[in-house]
């Protein structure tokens, strides 16, 4: 089983964790008159509107321009460590590119998997652990333990300030967002969204059985391994550590729609 949690938090703590840029299209299709019968138009073809921000960043006025997203890491390293501690980024987060693994992640939550090579965020120390019996595998609760660092870091940080870094720097986010193919749709309604299918995952209490068909274990009930990554690893980091990260998300989402538009 994949150790999906670490990056998961990061990107909870480095940024918070929305694609909603619904593009309308809108047909022209004038019927004949009925007195002089005549084979109709074609109807022409669908025009895309602009996509609908739904939620909308202000953006504060800067002393000191955004550097471009290619000479970013090092200002938004050094940012984060202001936020999150200098031994947290050191044993943690991955330096190169952050913004764009922030991005890349954060838009693949609610996928089937997410590519390691582009997590912000370094594994969960430790061995993943599995109780039971041969034949009847379960995860181990010890695996709990191995998370509580960080989450004794994502109950200490400040939504607010979370929410005021990613503001700062958010036209990078979006660039990075971008470039993913997604134009012109707005990274922050991404976000959202992400949080949403994150709180839906469903609260799994007592004893999880798993599977193992080949190498990695899986969850033995096909309703749970079916779910996102985003939402697997919720899961298999217990319910009350999940708890945790879900009250985080609710309160960055809460600080995130919260704030004004732009005039």
């Amino acid at each position: 089983m994949n150790e999906n949690f670490k990056w998961i938090a990061g990107a909870v703590a480095v940024v918070g964790l929305s694609l909603y840029g619904i593009i309308y299209l809108s047909r022209n299709d004038e019927p004949a008159p009925a007195e002089t019968p005549v084979v109709a138009a074609p109807a022409p073809a669908p025009v895309p509107e602009e996509p609908a921000v739904k939620h909308p960043l202000a953006q504060p006025e800067l002393k000191d321009p955004l550097p471009s997203l290619n000479e970013s890491d090092a200002p938004v390293y050094d940012s984060f460590t202001e936020l999150l501690g200098k031994e947290f980024m050191e044993r943690s987060v991955v330096p190169g590119q952050i913004i764009r693994h922030i991005v890349v992640t954060v838009d693949n939550l609610p996928n089937e998997k997410v590519a390691e090579r582009l997590r912000p965020v370094r594994p969960t120390p430790g061995t993943f652990a599995v109780a039971g019996t041969e034949d009847a595998p379960v995860l181990d609760p010890a695996n709990y333990e191995r998370y509580q660092p960080v989450l004794q870091l994502v109950r200490s940080t400040d939504v607010q300030q979370i929410a005021t870094l990613y503001t700062r720097y958010y036209p990078l986010f979006q660039d990075a967002y971008e470039s993913l193919g997604h134009p012109p749709e707005y990274f922050n309604d991404r976000v959202i969204e992400v949080i949403d299918h994150l709180l839906e995952t469903p609260d799994v209490q007592g004893q999880i059985e798993l599977k193992q068909p080949n190498v990695l274990y899986e969850f033995a009930d096909p309703k749970l391994e079916s779910r996102s990554a985003g939402q697997k690893a919720l899961i298999r980091m217990g319910s009350a550590n999940a708890a945790v990260v879900k009250e985080k998300l609710r309160e960055l989402r809460k600080e995130l729609v919260a704030q004004p538009p732009a005039n």
